[in-house]
């Protein structure tokens, strides 16, 4: 009893929002007004694990099935991610996890482990170009796949390609935009990617589209492109910044500058954080090993250290949390079939990093933006940004 007493007593911290407990029988109210969802738990959670991490105890305990939520699990996530000031982390018991390596062999175990997943297990749920970033709904009625090409599109547009161009593509995924800056644009396009399975596809479709003379993906780590000594009129990086790690922003933002020609532009866009601290160890442990979410502040100032001038800077917010949303909805549609591909757990966790993802930008926890930016001055460009 004393153990109900004190789980019961740690969730009354989150009572901005009315939710009901379900824990040996026993009925407990959470906040005042409707409840918006039950927690059903089946077994208690050691005060010890709550105390070193709300995310890591919570998550783990949904995970095993000693947690159940009785209504919509985007609801609850988001009732719970609007109180992160109430979450408890002892950071110095996951130096591990916070400060992982960030050497070449270190951060290609760590994408892999995430995008390696399998073609078919992401062939279940993403839309037929694959793409796995933020999507960009011009409209209220576009569908997943129109609005992942809304997105490659208006990146394309903010790059003011000219046909014949070069573009590289750091972190070029399974090669969507790379193929689209072909057709579209008429550009030469050269991807890098970590991910073995992201690679192999890629250059399947490549070569389904006939595009193998001006379109090429390879399997390589960023920092290895320079030393070839070649350089780009445009420069793209979607989805990529939060594998390279904190002490390697500097390197990778020289490296860019290194690799674009000069009034040549960079768009840049990525998943950030308001501030620079790490507080998520569910994530780091399950679902991105090695992930690190920058601030905006800290990449412009780089920037501006590394020679490039900023143009612009989007937020795409409200883009992600609805894309998540897609991809949520994907993935229960096909939940029998990934169940049986990879076993309940791992089912239960992919909905909670979804779901949660989706919950965290919307309540504003963190976001992502898009920079543009030239390396020095280029007067050439259109005067506004609706070029």
């Amino acid at each position: 009893m004393i153990s109900d007493l004190f789980i019961i007593h740690y969730l009354q911290r989150f009572q901005a929002v009315c939710f009901t407990v379900e824990l040996h029988g026993r009925v407990y109210s959470i906040g005042t007004g409707t409840p918006l969802f039950r927690i059903v738990l089946h077994k208690d959670i050691p005060k010890k694990e709550l105390l070193a991490s709300t995310s890591l105890a919570l998550g783990e305990a949904y995970m095993r099935k000693d947690l159940e939520i009785e209504g919509d699990l985007f609801t609850a996530l988001r009732a719970f991610l609007s109180q992160t000031d109430q979450f408890a982390l002892d950071r110095s018991a996951f130096a591990s996890l916070f400060h992982p390596s960030e050497s070449e062999a270190a951060q290609k175990e760590q994408v892999s482990s995430h995008y390696d997943l399998g073609n078919d297990f992401y062939r279940l749920w993403l839309d037929p170009s694959m793409s796995y970033s933020c999507a960009y709904f011009r409209t209220e009625s576009d569908t997943l796949a129109e609005a992942q090409r809304n997105k490659v599109h208006y990146i394309l547009q903010k790059l003011h390609p000219e046909k014949g161009m070069s573009l590289l593509d750091i972190g070029c995924g399974w090669g969507y935009l790379l193929t689209e800056a072909a057709l579209w644009c008429g550009l030469r396009g050269r991807g890098c990617t970590l991910s073995r399975e992201q690679w192999k596809t890629g250059q399947a479709h490549i070569a389904k589209l006939g595009l193998a003379d001006r379109v090429r993906v390879e399997l390589t780590d960023y920092r290895e492109l320079p030393k070839e000594g070649l350089t780009y009129d445009r420069l793209v990086s979607v989805g990529m910044l939060e594998h390279v790690g904190r002490d390697n922003y500097p390197l990778y933002m020289k490296t860019a500058a290194s690799l674009l020609k000069e009034g040549g532009l960079f768009l840049l866009h990525f998943i950030d954080g308001q501030g620079e601290a790490e507080n998520n160890p569910w994530m780091r442990k399950y679902i991105f090993p090695g992930g690190t979410l920058p601030s905006p502040r800290e990449i412009l100032s780089l920037a501006a250290d590394c020679g490039f001038h900023v143009l612009d800077v989007e937020s795409l917010r409200r883009h992600y949390e609805k894309t998540l949303l897609c991809w949520y909805r994907n993935f229960e549609a096909h939940r029998e079939e990934i169940l049986a591909m990879k076993g309940e757990t791992f089912v239960r966790m992919w909905e909670l990093y979804l779901c949660g993802c989706a919950a965290a930008f919307s309540v504003g926890h963190i976001d992502v933006h898009q920079v543009l930016m030239t390396k020095g001055i280029n007067n050439a460009l259109p005067m506004t940004r609706w070029y």
